[in-house]
């Protein structure tokens, strides 16, 4: 069973929600949504369980064309991000209520409710109704009510973004482990690059309606296609600054200027936009070859285990991402150091002309 969207575009009152999206999802895979809101996620999710019509384009299922199909005659599942359940029923009639809906004798239901609330740990809840569960609980229940159909395809909707961190972790990983064992597409909307590193699987970025690229997630992350690829990929967003390359050195305007390694030799001679992620920042120099720039504090922002040191001066300003826990005070003197080697290279259009290098082995670094 396969899902192929083919030339899909889809107009609202002259915006593009979706603008010629051509993808396929292959039997038995989990799949990957990315992109930050309005990025036409939700949009694309709706098309292909037939909630929303397309201006224009196909979808088919197993080689069917179910473009004008209604979504109840499409085998699809959805989870949006909120806990729909039915108040007035309990946690089995809840997760009952579609193969009720579909004539499914009674034995048969029994059966399949245990099976999905055991895969999801709220078997001991089934007597109970959702408004007496937690968030996460409620959630299982509502992904429950989905998985029970047996569904050829299942869309998520960012069905984790209301829960705490240690629930999203816990949800993520079982999430991975219950698809192993389905044969059904599962496709998974976020707007968080780190969750879909997480997840694996396939994964599509998507921005302002359109698909920028397809494949696994590091892949993306090391090699984006352009700048809103590499941004997305970066968190806080990825550090820009104009520049020039000339045969023999690199210059960021007027205020720093060092030779044109290796890696920079195959890239014509002219102006450029440069970013670096925050995490590639440092305080302290890593090698010879990098690029020392004066500072100043404007603020430490803290967050758990982390330190997002903003600092400036009269030409630029600059995130830098530090493990640990760093107290700074505003307009504290610092240096930092730039590695030439992990610099992106954009050209007028956005179009990457050069990724970092990669090094080590395991990481996102």
């Amino acid at each position: 069973m396969s899902l192929v969207l083919e030339k899909v575009f889809r107009h609202v009152e002259g915006i593009d929600h979706l603008h010629d999206i051509n993808i396929e999802f292959k039997p038995g895979s989990f799949n990957v949504l990315l992109g930050r809101t309005l990025a036409g996620k939700t949009s694309l999710m709706r098309a292909i369980a037939g909630l929303d019509k397309v201006t224009s384009g196909k979808v088919f299922i197993d080689g069917v064309d179910v473009t004008g199909l209604s979504v109840q005659k499409r085998n699809i599942s959805m989870v949006y991000q909120q806990f729909i359940n039915y108040p007035n029923l309990t946690v089995y009639d809840n997760i009952a209520s579609p193969l009720k809906l579909s004539g499914t004798p009674a034995a048969e239901i029994k059966k399949r409710v245990y099976e999905t609330a055991n895969m999801l740990h709220i078997e001991s809840f089934l007597k109970r109704y959702p408004l007496e569960l937690s968030g996460g609980q409620q959630q299982r229940t509502a992904m429950a009510r989905a998985l029970v159909k047996d569904a050829q395809i299942i869309l998520f909707d960012e069905p984790l973004v209301n829960l705490d961190y240690k629930l999203r972790e816990e949800l993520r990983q079982e999430l991975r482990e219950l698809f192993k064992a389905r044969n059904s597409i599962a496709i998974y909307a976020t707007t968080e690059a780190n969750e879909a590193l997480a997840l694996g699987g396939t994964t599509s970025l998507l921005h302002c309606g359109q698909l920028l690229q397809s494949g696994t997630a590091i892949e993306q992350y090391h090699n984006p296609v352009n700048l809103h690829a590499a941004d997305l990929y970066s968190e806080p967003p990825i550090n820009l600054f104009r520049g020039n390359i000339s045969e023999s050195q690199i210059s960021f305007e007027n205020y720093a200027s060092f030779p044109a390694a290796n890696n920079f030799s195959s890239i014509a001679a002219g102006d450029y936009s440069f970013g670096i992620r925050p995490s590639h920042i440092s305080l302290v120099p890593k090698n010879g070859s990098d690029i020392e720039l004066s500072v100043k504090v404007d603020v430490a922002e803290i967050s758990a285990s982390e330190t997002f040191l903003h600092v400036a001066n009269n030409d630029l300003q600059m995130v830098l991402q530090l493990s640990g826990v760093h107290d700074y005070k505003t307009n504290t003197p610092v240096n930092i150091y730039l590695p030439p080697e992990k610099l992106f290279v954009f050209d007028a259009t956005g179009k990457i002309i050069k990724a970092p290098s990669i090094s080590g082995a395991g990481g996102y670094q």
